[in-house]
């Protein structure tokens, strides 16, 4: 790295300034200018310059690096801006079509009516316009529970994780959307009861029911969805894995943020949150989740929380 001396401030030199004035003195003075013999003959002058050189040239050194360490921070920075910047970006077009496309649907329903439709006809069109609705409704709800979970605070019990996925399992089970599907569910856990964990009840039920949901939406009639609960200190745990289609390598970076869809899930229902809302309850439990999957074998969503001690 080139550096220019202007660059360096006057007080970085101050001690090579200092100890050659006093080299020149005491070497102008033989008699107050004792000479050091440590293997090699040394001045107290020659000494003075040295020390001087030694500190400055430290000081140098430090500077130099502070420097580049704030360059450094400062394009992290940069890069952590841009990042945010991209995924709001993606968030606001996601918010766009998912808005969008029900409003068309409603508007083109409306103009529907306006012409002479059998009482039939009348009744398809109500259908659709409370399909179009509900999945406003839906969003618009998902949003506002996302943005009441990133501000308020958690009250963390003590609780058995395993308590809470068999009521997750059967929530799934009786759920009208897969109840008639031949879809087999499958809890695995260790056969000793789990360690406990601190955390808001609910919000890890939610959490945890959005994981079987998602799951459930991509994987085909006759396939398998399992759920796995084991311990790894200081961790609980909690895999959900199907047999669907798998998601897509460029996608997989982003399917934990609000609204994006991927390529195998643009034809699915949903709101494109649940995956939001179990990244942000993982946050506020001081866990993660993290996703693996390959194209066309399926896909493991892993949530991991902290275990009490």
């Amino acid at each position: 790295m080139k550096v220019r001396l202007l660059s360096i401030p006057i007080l970085f030199l101050l001690p090579l300034i200092l100890g050659g004035i006093g080299a020149l003195i005491l070497q102008a003075n033989p008699e107050i200018n004792p000479i050091f013999a440590v293997n090699f003959r040394l001045d107290l002058g020659t000494a003075t310059i040295l020390g001087g050189g030694l500190i400055s040239l430290t000081a140098i050194i430090a500077r130099l690096f502070r420097r580049r360490s704030e360059r450094w921070e400062l394009t992290l920075h940069k890069s952590a801006m841009k990042d945010a910047l991209e995924s709001r970006l993606r968030f606001l077009h996601q918010l766009d079509h998912e808005l969008k496309n029900p409003l068309t649907a409603l508007r083109m329903e409306i103009a529907y009516l306006s012409g002479e439709e059998t009482p039939s006809e009348y009744l398809k069109v109500y259908t659709d316009m409370q399909t179009q609705i509900d999945r406003i409704t839906r969003l618009l709800a998902d949003l506002r529970k996302l943005a009441q979970l990133e501000e308020q605070e958690l009250l963390k019990l003590p609780l058995a994780i395993d308590e809470v996925l068999h009521e997750v399992l059967e929530a799934a089970q009786d759920h009208p959307n897969y109840a008639e599907r031949d879809v087999r569910l499958t809890l695995l856990s260790h056969p000793l009861r789990l360690a406990k964990i601190r955390g808001d009840r609910g919000l890890l039920w939610l959490a945890c029911f959005n994981l079987l949901d998602n799951a459930l939406k991509f994987t085909p009639p006759g396939a398998q969805v399992e759920m796995r609960a084991f311990e790894v200190a200081p961790w609980l745990v909690l895999e959900v894995a199907d047999d669907g289609p798998g998601i897509a390598e460029s996608d997989q970076p982003h399917v934990f943020e609000e609204l994006y869809r991927g390529e195998n899930a643009r034809s699915c229902p949903g709101s494109g949150l649940g995956l939001a809302l179990v990244r942000t309850i993982a946050s506020l439990h001081d866990g993660s989740i993290s996703v693996r999957s390959r194209p066309g074998q399926g896909t493991v969503f892993t949530l991991r929380l902290p275990s009490v001690t």
